[in-house]
């Protein structure tokens, strides 16, 4: 559980597509490249467990061949550089990206990569979880990824100060219902396109575990290196641990970020 008091926060918004508002041209849906037949099938992808029921990693869920088409791509974004001076409350993140609300290209990285196999049925140490403890794991009954699409390029110099991902209430599309379906965010997705393998040094995820009492001695913290086409799942909302993006010393860190999102 993370503290009841919690000193930073990461707020993400909606993004409207081709809309002028107040001056400002929200983006178009970006013409994604394809993901090509390349992808691993989910027998052939390991899920690690860096933090038990708390965080977990799954390399190669895309393969090196599709970041590198993707990094490339991503650069012609209109990217926005963000503040480096926060608003209150706020952590402190210098970072250029670009956001945007595309509940297709949502479905693809679900569906037509393993994620959702992976998801769906996943196994902790090798012991396979009944539908109960998978409901219980997720928060809830796993409808699929929030259609708010981030993406999210660090230069040298650029980091992420320590933070807390909230959980958000959102209103999920479903080709399967007559309207959105009530939903809320439980996990975060980061999907790394980069690692030193591709010039990137720097830029590791840091996650705090708490004490488990006041007396005692705070975990080690637990850091997850980049590797190329690694997406990490870790909890969010009242049950985030306050984690930072290291700065970032050499090269260019490139991430997808949506969410697990769960029936309300």
């Amino acid at each position: 559980m993370a503290p009841k008091a919690k000193p930073t926060k990461a707020r993400e918004g909606s993004a409207n597509v081709s809309k002028v508002e107040n001056g400002t041209v929200r983006p178009g849906k970006p013409n994604w490249p394809s993901f090509g037949s390349a992808l691993l099938p989910a027998e052939d992808l390991t899920v690690h467990t860096l933090l038990d029921h708390q965080i977990f990693t799954i390399p190669q869920l895309w393969t090196a061949s599709l970041c590198k088409t993707y990094v490339t791509f991503l650069a012609t974004l209109p990217l926005t550089t963000t503040p480096g001076r926060p608003k209150r409350g706020e952590a402190v993140r210098v970072n250029d990206r670009f956001q945007v609300d595309d509940a297709d290209f949502a479905e693809l990285l679900w569906s037509t990569t393993s994620l959702k196999s992976i998801v769906e049925h996943i196994s902790i140490d090798g012991q396979a979880l009944s539908e109960a403890e998978r409901q219980k794991l997720w928060g809830g009954d796993v409808l699929g990824l929030n259609s708010n699409i981030r993406i999210y390029r660090y230069s040298k110099g650029q980091f992420f100060d320590q933070h807390y991902d909230e959980s958000n209430n959102i209103l999920f599309p479903s080709a399967s219902a007559p309207s959105p379906i009530p939903a809320k965010t439980t996990w975060t997705l980061l999907l790394y396109l980069s690692s030193p393998t591709t010039g990137c040094q720097g830029g590791e995820i840091v996650f705090y575990p708490e004490a488990p009492s006041k007396k005692s001695a705070a975990p080690p913290p637990v850091l997850a290196d980049l590797q190329v086409g690694m997406a990490l799942l870790h909890r969010h909302g009242k049950d985030c641990l306050i984690h930072e993006g290291r700065e970032v010393t050499k090269g260019e860190k490139w991430v997808i970020r949506s969410d697990l999102c769960v029936r309300r």
